[in-house]
């Protein structure tokens, strides 16, 4: 791979704006994710659908999403990742305005669909020009990225929920919102690194499976989302029904989750810098393993708060780690990217069912017994995140603190 010649990795100045560029296509790709999640139930109703059929439709972007993923790599050895991403993130934009159209159950799944086949691609993309930069800046930023990504659904969702709120057709908020969201994607693109093919490289394939390398960095992920998700879908159930906490500080749980998810991600470049990848997970899963225990051994709503607390913090930067560990696992970042993050979409998936199933068999706080059980593989697996960084360009090595090796 070569990289175009305005960002050499001597120029601070170069780096700093590839930096700044690439989250602000991150704070864009969320934002998409917080307008569309802000009016599911305008949605729901203008397609005259059940809770039932909803659930179905909103395994499609996932669906999508996984079916996608693996193109990215082909995408952008065409193209080039400025013009890939551009052309991607510009897809997943505009897509927002889609599952708003669907006037029913069949228009809307293939609506969702194509935005989660849309998310997936640009996902893979952005997040393998964040490693890039990370490598070309010396140290970790990936966590920051992924916390960019985070202010942006909050920054969607706030704005949804005021266009909600005002009851403007979703469509029209929509529409306006992709449209603004595209043109400031594709102005920032502009600012991106342009990794290239060299001339006689093998191009990859077209669609390819995870390679091998991927699976077990992948596995790590998955534990990661499914205490991720089981706790931002479930956290207010728990409180609501085990512990009988009132509507508002169950509302107010998920809310403080996220929060706390997109702190953990804004800061979380210093401590992998400090300690480490591995040294980060590992403590980190400890911290959610003993939230898990709080969750499940409370008698209080205190108590079970500062549990869910301590899993989000766990879990924040962990995904942002398992990408950049992809990357550096192998000669093709985008396709050891793509794997990693089919299997971390797949148990944002399976997660919220996994739960109820769990909860409809035993009880809640068994569903986040087997939470905690996964948290604590975080701590057996961080292992696998130990790989050996790439060159970085010019020749020289890349900073150990954007692979694993703690900085003094």
């Amino acid at each position: 791979m070569t990289a175009d010649a305005e960002l050499p990795v001597k120029d601070g100045g170069g780096v700093r704006r590839a930096r700044y560029a690439v989250a602000a296509v991150f704070c864009a790709h969320g934002a998409v994710t917080g307008s569309f999640a802000t009016r599911v139930p305008w949605i729901q109703e203008h397609a005259q659908i059940s809770a039932g059929q909803l659930g179905l439709a909103l395994a499609f972007p996932a669906v999508g999403a996984a079916l996608a993923m693996p193109l990215a790599g082909s995408v952008s050895h065409r193209f080039g990742s400025r013009a890939a991403l551009r052309g991607l993130v510009a897809l997943w934009t505009l897509a927002l305005a889609l599952p708003s159209l669907a006037p029913d159950l069949l228009t809307l799944c293939l609506a969702l669909f194509v935005f989660g086949a849309s998310a997936g691609m640009s996902d893979v993309t952005m997040n393998a020009l964040g490693v890039e930069v990370e490598n070309r800046i010396g140290r970790s930023v990936m966590s920051s990225l992924h916390g960019m990504w985070s202010v942006g659904a909050l920054l969607g969702s706030a704005a949804g929920t005021v266009a909600a709120h005002l009851h403007v057709d979703a469509r029209l908020h929509h529409a306006g919102a992709a449209l603004v969201l595209t043109a400031i994607a594709v102005t920032v693109c502009q600012g991106v690194p342009d990794v290239r093919s060299e001339p006689d490289e093998t191009p990859p394939p077209r669609f390819a499976l995870p390679p091998r390398s991927a699976l077990l960095i992948g596995a790590v992920g998955f534990c990661a989302v499914f205490a991720e998700g089981a706790a931002m879908d479930w956290s207010g159930v728990y409180l609501r029904d085990v512990l009988g906490g009132s509507p508002g500080v169950a509302a107010a749980s998920t809310t403080a989750f996220a929060l706390t998810m997109a702190a953990a991600r804004l800061s979380g470049d210093r401590i992998v810098d400090r300690f480490g990848a591995v040294g980060t997970v590992r403590v980190g899963g400890t911290l959610a393993t003993v939230g898990g225990l709080l969750v499940v051994t409370a008698t209080g709503t205190v108590t079970a708060l500062a549990g869910f607390g301590l899993i989000g913090l766990g879990v924040a930067v962990v995904v942002p780690l398992t990408f950049a560990a992809a990357a550096r696992s192998g000669p093709r970042p985008a396709q050891a990217i793509a794997g990693v993050a089919t299997i971390t979409y797949t148990s944002g998936l399976i997660a919220p069912s996994a739960i109820g199933g769990v909860a409809d068999l035993s009880s809640l706080v068994a569903s986040f017994g087997l939470v905690t059980v996964l948290a604590f593989g975080l701590v057996l697996g961080a292992g696998v995140l130990r790989t050996r960084p790439k060159a970085a360009a010019g020749g020289s090595p890349a900073t150990p603190a954007a692979a694993d090796a703690p900085r003094p």
